[in-house]
C-alpha cells in the first residue's frame, strides 16, 4: 500500500506541480514532489485500525496513536498552504494533551539514584516532549532517506526489544515510501509524515515508560541521534543570540551536505551511527552507561562535523 500510494502521489504531484521548491533552507538543489507523508499515514492509521479490530494493539495506545491524524491533516494542509505557526503549534498543543489522556498521563521519570512521580511535573515534561519530538523531526527533514532509514531502525528496534505488531505497521509504512525517497530522491514525504513520525515516536516512549520506567532510556538512546542534533543545534542558535524563528542550515547533516557529502553519505553514515547506539543498548545491561556512551559518540560526531563546516 505505501509503495504504491507513494508512486501514484509522485506522478499526481508532477502532473499538477505540487513540488518543494528550493530555498534557503533546502538541500536539495532542484524543486521535487512532497506529500509523500501522506502514504505512510494512509499505510499506518489502516493498519492500526486492523490492529484494533484484531486485537493486537493495546486500545489505550490505539487512541493515542490514532490522535496523531490531526497533526497529519494540519500538517498536509500546510505543505500545500503554509498555515500560520500559532495554528500549527496550537494543533500540537491540542494532539499533545489528547495523547497523554489516552495513555492515562505519564507516570515516573527515573533519573540516576532517584525517581519522579510527581504527576504534574511527569505530564508537563511529557507535553513538551511530545511538541518537541513532533517539531524536531519535522526540522530534521532534510535530505534523502534521513527520516526514513530512521524510523525503519527505531521501528526494527522495537520489534527486537518488544515485539509488538504496530512496529511492523510502522516499519512497512516507511519502507514504502523509502524506496522512492531513497538516494536520488523522486519524492519528498513532507510534514504529513515528518510530524506524524515525530509525534509516534513520543507516545511510544510515554507507553513504555508506563510499563515499565527504565525503558524510557531506551527510546531515549535510540532516538538521540535527531534529538541530540535538533536540540543540541537549538542550545547552540541561541547562545549565538539567533533568531531561532528564521530558517538555517546548521544542523550536522545540512552541513555536511554543504561541505559536499552526498545525501546518501549522509544517511549511509547515520545508519552506521544508529547500528552503534543499538548495540549500546542491546548488549549493555546498564542502560545509563549505553545513554553516555551515545552522548559521547554523538558529541564526538558533532566536533567532526565541526572540524569540516563551523557552525
Amino acid at each position: 500500500m505505501s509503495f504504491f500510494l507513494t508512486y501514484f502521489i509522485k506522478n499526481y504531484a508532477n502532473k499538477k506541480s505540487f513540488v518543494a521548491e528550493v530555498n534557503e533552507r533546502s538541500s536539495h538543489s532542484i524543486p521535487t514532489p512532497h506529500g509523500g507523508g501522506i502514504a505512510i499515514a494512509i499505510t499506518w492509521f489502516s493498519g492500526l485500525i486492523y490492529l484494533y479490530f484484531t486485537k493486537q494493539i493495546d486500545p489505550n495506545l490505539f487512541f493515542a496513536l490514532l490522535i496523531g491524524v490531526l497533526v497529519s491533516i494540519v500538517s498536509f494542509f500546510d505543505d500545500l498552504y503554509e498555515l500560520s505557526p500559532k495554528l500549527r503549534l496550537s494543533v500540537q498543543a491540542l494532539v499533545s494533551i489528547l495523547g497523554l489522556f489516552f495513555l492515562g498521563g505519564f507516570d515516573t521519570i527515573i533519573l540516576g539514584f532517584f525517581e519522579i512521580s510527581f504527576t504534574l511535573l511527569t505530564n508537563i515534561f511529557a507535553f513538551f516532549m511530545i511538541v518537541w519530538f513532533i517539531n524536531l523531526t519535522n526540522f530534521i527533514d532534510g535530505i534523502n532517506g534521513y527520516v526514513g532509514s530512521e524510523f525503519v531502525f527505531l521501528s526494527i528496534a522495537g520489534i527486537l526489544f518488544f515485539g509488538d505488531a504496530h512496529f511492523i505497521v510502522l516499519l512497512v509504512s516507511v519502507l514504502g515510501f523509502l524506496y522512492w525517497n531513497w538516494n536520488k530522491a523522486k519524492i519528498f514525504m513532507g510534514d504529513v509524515g515528518s510530524t506524524l513520525l515525530g509525534y509516534n515516536i513520543a507516545i511510544f516512549i510515554i507507553y513504555y515508560s508506563n510499563i515499565e520506567a527504565s525503558n524510557f532510556w531506551i527510546w531515549i538512546t535510540l532516538f538521540s541521534l535527531f534529538w541530540f542534533d535538533a536540540t543540541f543545534t537549538l542550545l547552540r542558535r541561541k547562545l549565538n543570540d539567533e533568531k531561532l524563528s528564521q530558517a538555517h542550515k546548521k544542523h550536522a547533516y545540512q552541513r555536511l551536505t554543504q561541505v559536499g557529502w552526498s545525501h546518501y553519505k549522509v544517511t549511509n553514515y547515520s545508519i552506521g551511527l544508529n547500528i552503534l547506539i543499538f548495540i549500546f543498548v542491546y548488549f549493555l545491561s546498564n542502560l545509563a552507561i549505553s545513554f553516555i556512551l551515545s552522548l559521547v559518540l554523538l558529541y564526538s560526531t558533532m566536533r567532526f562535523v565541526d572540524s569540516k563546516k563551523k557552525f
